[in-house]
C-alpha cells in the first residue's frame, strides 16, 4: 500500500483526528497487526474491535479509526461509521492508481472467472485478484488496499445479497470494464425475482465510466436484453455474442473450443470440462482482447488453469473418476454440473447431491427442478442428502431415475462404496454449508484399497 495521512483522509471521510500520522495499510484484525498499520475497528452483529484498539497501538499500529466516544491511548481517527469508512477510503485509494481494474459479478462462475480473467490480465500486466471470499463490503477494501506502485491491473470480484451492494462496491472499485456472468436465481429470497436480480447486477455500471466497455453473457436469457447506451456492451457466449465459441469438444479432463471474434478465431484448451468452464474462459479472453492482450498469450495462460478447492476438480480413484464440485450450489451450477457428468466419458453415471441453501421460498421448487435434471440427462443412479434434497429423489423417482435419500453421511457413504465400481463417474454437488467432503474423504478411503 502507498503510504497515506490521516490528514489526507480526513476530509475526504469527513472525520476528525488527534495528531497526525502516516500509516502504509490497513488492518481489521489484531492477529494479522503489522507496524505502522491504520487499524480498523469494525463493528459487527457478534463483536466490536473497539475494544482491541488500544491492543492495536500497543502492537504497532500507527492509528486506530474508530466511531465511539472511546479515548484510545494513542493516535486516533473519528468517522460516523468504520466499516462504511473502510469502504469510502478504499474508493479514495483506489482513485490514485490509473490502472485496467476488472469488476466482475455474476449468479454462479463469478469465482471461477475472476480466476481465469486474473491468468489472461497477468500474461502481459503484474495484476492481482481477489483472494478467497474477500468480494463484499468488508472484503473487497482489503482487496483495493493490496494495490501498489508495482500493480499494473486487478481483477476485482463484487458478491452481494441485497439491492445496493453492488452499487456501493463498484463505486469503491471504479472498474475500467465490467463483466457479468450470469443472471440465475442465487440471493432470490432477498431480491424478489430474476428481473431483482438482473437489476442488482446491473448496478456495476454505477462505477463504471462513460463509454467503458460492459461484457455480458449473450446466451443468458436475461442478459441478453440488457440495453445500454452509455457503455460499450460487449456479449459472448456459445450460441450468439460479438465473441462465440464453436467447434467444443470434451475430453476427459479438459475442454477445447475456438474463440470466433471479428473476422478471427483463436483455438483454447482449459485443463477443466463443463460446458460452465467454456462460458468462464472465454469471458475472460474477451477481458484480454479489451486489455491489447495478445489472443495466443490469453490461450497460452487459460491453458494453465488450475481448479481451486472443490470447483469442478475432476480426480481419478480407484479406477473412479470423480468430479469435486462442492463450493456452492444453486439450480443454474446444478445444471451445469449435471451437464459436465453427461458429457464425460465413462460407464455409469452417479450423481451425489446435498442440498442448495440460501433459496428460501423458493427452495422447494429449486430442488424439484434438480430433480428433473438428473432425468434430462440420463443420470444412471441418484444419491441425496439433505432436508431439501427429497425433493431432487421425489422428481427423479417421478422421471425413471434410480434414486435414494439419505439423512446420514455414512449411509451415503457406504452405499456409493456399494454400487461404484472401476470405470464409473461420480459427480460430489452441494452447498458448501453441506460439506460433503465428509462423505467423499470416506469413499476415496474404501476405493484407495
Amino acid at each position: 500500500m502507498k503510504k497515506q495521512r490521516l490528514s489526507q483522509i480526513a476530509s475526504v471521510l469527513g472525520a476528525t483526528y488527534n495528531v497526525d500520522a502516516e500509516f502504509d495499510s490497513v488492518c481489521i484484525d489484531t492477529r494479522k497487526i503489522t507496524k505502522g498499520c491504520l487499524f480498523i475497528c469494525i463493528k459487527g452483529e457478534r463483536f466490536d474491535a473497539h475494544q482491541f484498539a488500544n491492543e492495536a497501538l500497543e502492537l504497532g499500529a500507527s492509528a486506530v479509526m474508530i466511531h465511539t466516544d472511546i479515548e484510545p491511548n494513542g493516535t486516533y481517527i473519528r468517522v460516523d461509521d468504520t466499516s462504511s469508512a473502510m469502504l469510502k477510503l478504499a474508493g479514495y485509494y483506489r482513485s490514485q492508481f490509473d490502472i485496467p481494474v476488472v469488476g466482475l459479478t455474476g449468479s454462479v462462475g463469478k469465482t471461477t472467472t475472476k480466476e481465469f480473467t486474473h491468468l489472461v490480465v497477468s500474461a502481459k500486466y503484474n495484476a492481482i485478484k481477489t483472494q478467497g471470499n474477500l468480494n463484499n463490503e468488508i472484503g473487497l477494501p482489503q482487496m483495493l488496499f493490496q494495490i501498489d506502485s508495482t500493480t499494473e491491473a486487478a481483477v476485482i470480484e463484487m458478491g452481494m445479497n441485497h439491492f445496493g451492494e453492488i452499487s456501493r462496491l463498484t463505486r469503491a472499485t471504479q472498474p475500467t470494464v465490467a463483466l457479468i456472468t450470469n443472471v440465475g436465481v442465487s440471493h432470490i429470497e432477498n431480491l424478489g425475482s430474476r428481473e431483482g436480480i438482473l437489476k442488482a447486477k446491473l448496478e456495476i455500471c454505477e462505477g463504471l465510466s462513460e463509454g467503458a466497455p460492459l461484457i455480458l453473457n449473450a446466451d443468458n436469457d436475461m442478459l441478453s436484453t440488457v440495453k445500454d447506451s452509455i457503455h460499450r456492451v460487449i456479449f459472448y457466449g456459445v450460441d450468439n455474442g460479438d465473441f462465440r465459441a464453436v467447434n467444443i469438444k470434451q475430453n476427459d479432463s479438459s475442454t477445447e473450443f475456438d474463440v470466433e471474434y471479428y473476422g478471427k478465431s483463436q483455438h483454447i484448451l482449459i485443463p477443466t470440462i463443463g460446458i460452465h468452464n467454456v462460458y468462464n474462459a472465454l469471458a475472460a479472453f474477451t477481458v484480454g482482447y479489451l486489455l491489447d492482450i495478445e489472443p495466443q498469450l490469453c490461450a497460452n495462460a487459460l491453458a494453465g488453469y488450475v481448479p481451486a478447492g472443490m470447483r469442478q476438480r475432476v480426480i481419478d480413484v480407484g479406477g473412479i473418476k470423480s468430479i469435486e464440485d462442492c463450493y456452492n450450489a444453486s439450480p443454474d451450477s446444478m445444471r451445469a454440473s449435471l451437464k459436465a457428468l453427461a458429457d464425460i466419458k465413462g460407464n455409469k453415471k452417479i450423481a451425489v447431491l446435498a442440498d442448495m441453501l440460501e433459496l428460501g421460498e423458493y427452495s422447494k421448487e429449486a430442488h424439484g427442478s434438480v430433480g428433473k435434471m438428473v432425468a434430462e440427462n440420463k443420470i444412471d443412479v441418484l444419491l441425496a442428502y439433505g432436508k431439501d434434497a427429497k425433493y431432487y429423489v421425489e422428481n427423479a423417482k417421478a422421471n425413471g431415475i434410480e434414486a435414494y435419500l439419505f439423512d446420514d453421511k455414512q449411509t451415503l457413504a457406504d452405499k456409493l462404496l456399494q454400487c461404484a465400481s472401476s470405470g464409473d463417474v461420480v459427480l460430489f454437488k452441494g452447498s458448501r454449508g453441506m460439506k460433503l467432503e465428509d462423505v467423499i474423504n470416506t469413499v476415496y478411503k474404501g476405493w484407495e484399497k
